[in-house]
């Protein structure tokens, strides 16, 4: 007997049968699986990234990696298994982690238990025990693109929280605490580049409060997106571990003035919900609005084909093809489908630009191009087709990020009171207020509400004389707080 369906799978219909503003949930999973980005796969809480959708994270590396090579950067790759013995060096990374730690069960009882890594600090610190010896060693700064395992107790969701994801961390040593900080902030910012400069999502840099902080930073530094559906998301983060890790990690160098020091340590990571956050604010009620700079095909070409005409529209079509071939053009001569249908398909997928081209298009030399974000449709004359294909990719990208740039900035509301707090929180805003910066205070928050806070902005200034919105005592910075994937 056939097994049962898991409940949250969209139905096997062709279109999206729920509209975003309706129901976003539902309607994120049936664009990810109806636009073949994911699949689920048959251990619980895991996905299959499809080749559209891996193309994407493709897309991210090819923008990312020039970006760190130019800063020095080397990318490796270490093991996945780590011993368990260095998880308990550093305690408080340890238990930021525990819970979501997956053991391997079978061992040889004379080895050391391993774990499938959650993240790398530890296996890579100890390399780093052994490479780094002198100052001439440093800066020592080390990529990894690899699979992260975190056993999640929350209820998953594909690209946005499974047990296991991709991701790129970099992992950097330095002989002064002021390079370190330099970079936690500069590889932020190389984020917010791929963030607006690629994937056409506007995001806020700033500071996690202590609460937010990664376990065992001394500081932790985010991008965060807002969703359309009044979540935030967190995009990218950067870490200044200070010396946490270098002591327990035994992590040391000669200085030039021939003593020993503790390295002083950096961590850094974007991942696989970049691509969930792409789906969220930019597709529609048709499916997926792919950003053309990420987009591995960026046209696709649908000739309307009749049997009088077909041999001379299919070779037009051919030839339009090999001049488009730098973005990716596609050519559907699929049998049996009728245009209309090719047109809602690719559509669902996303791609930036359709050029429809049929016997009388021909005969005036002409073809029709449809933008997918706006769906406008103009006339272009063939032998400005190229040029009319770069310009509008161009003009897409920044339409894109601006239109939701504007939603942004409209859903950021500062409040002064708690009554506006949670009001403001009914209305599904990003909320601007005074805080204190207190973990309890959070905790507290987080409790009442589910709200959490996702940063304090890079251009905040500290408080001078402001009280927290929710517990009155002395604010030290105005903070962002809404709830959160």
């Amino acid at each position: 007997m056939a097994s049962e369906k898991p409940k949250d799978k969209a139905p096997l219909t062709h279109g999206i049968t729920v509209k975003k503003q309706d129901d976003m949930s539902e309607w994120y999973n049936q664009v990810v699986l109806k636009a073949e980005l994911a699949d689920y796969a048959p251990t619980h809480g895991m996905m299959i990234i499809r080749p559209h959708g891996y193309s994407i994270w493709e897309s991210i590396q090819h923008f990312f990696n020039p970006l760190i090579e130019a800063s020095g950067v080397r990318n490796a790759y270490f093991p996945l298994l780590i011993p368990e013995s260095f998880f308990h060096k550093e305690k408080e990374h340890f238990e930021g982690f525990e819970a979501e730690v997956a053991w391997v069960e079978r061992k040889d009882e004379k080895e050391e238990r391993v774990a499938l890594r959650p993240t790398s600090e530890t296996i890579m610190y100890d390399t780093f025990s052994r490479w780094i010896r002198s100052h001439r060693d440093l800066p020592m700064k080390i990529n990894q693109w690899c699979n992260i395992i975190r056993w999640e107790i929350k209820q998953t969701k594909l690209f946005l929280r499974t047990r296991e994801f991709l991701w790129q961390e970099g992992h950097c040593a330095y002989a002064s605490h002021e390079e370190c900080l330099q970079d936690a902030k500069h590889f932020l910012q190389l984020y917010q580049k791929v963030a607006e400069e690629l994937l056409a999502v506007p995001v806020i840099p700033g500071r996690k409060t202590i609460a937010e902080r990664f376990a065992g930073a001394d500081e932790t530094f985010t991008i965060e997106g807002f969703m359309p559906d009044g979540k935030a998301l967190q995009m990218g983060t950067s870490h200044d571990l200070g010396t946490n890790f270098a002591k327990p990690f035994n992590v040391k160098f000669q200085g030039d003035d021939g003593q020993e020091h503790f390295v002083h340590q950096g961590s850094w990571g974007i991942s696989t919900r970049m691509i969930g956050a792409v789906v969220m604010v930019h597709g529609d009620d048709k499916g997926l609005v792919l950003p053309p700079r990420v987009a591995k095909n960026k046209v696709v070409i649908v000739p309307i084909l009749f049997d009088a005409s077909r041999e001379e529209v299919s070779k037009a079509a051919q030839h339009m093809q090999e001049e488009l071939k730098e973005f990716g053009a596609m050519l559907d001569t699929r049998e049996n489908y009728s245009p209309g249908w090719k047109f809602n398909e690719w559509e669902m997928k996303g791609i930036p630009i359709r050029v429809e081209l049929g016997p009388k298009d021909l005969a005036q030399q002409q073809c029709v191009l449809v933008r997918r974000d706006t769906g406008q449709k103009k006339f272009v004359p063939l032998q400005k087709l190229h040029a009319e294909v770069k310009s509008e990719l161009d003009a897409m990208h920044h339409a894109m990020l601006e239109k939701a740039r504007h939603f942004l900035q409209q859903s950021i509301h500062d409040v002064s009171t708690w009554k506006e707090f949670e009001q403001a929180l009914d209305q599904r805003k990003l909320i601007r207020m005074p805080f204190c910066g207190r973990p309890e205070c959070e905790k507290e928050i987080k409790e009442k509400t589910t709200a959490t806070s996702r940063c304090i902005p890079m251009e905040e200034k500290p408080l001078s004389n402001a009280a927290c919105v929710h517990c009155n005592q002395k604010a030290e910075w105005r903070t962002l707080f809404s709830k959160a994937y």
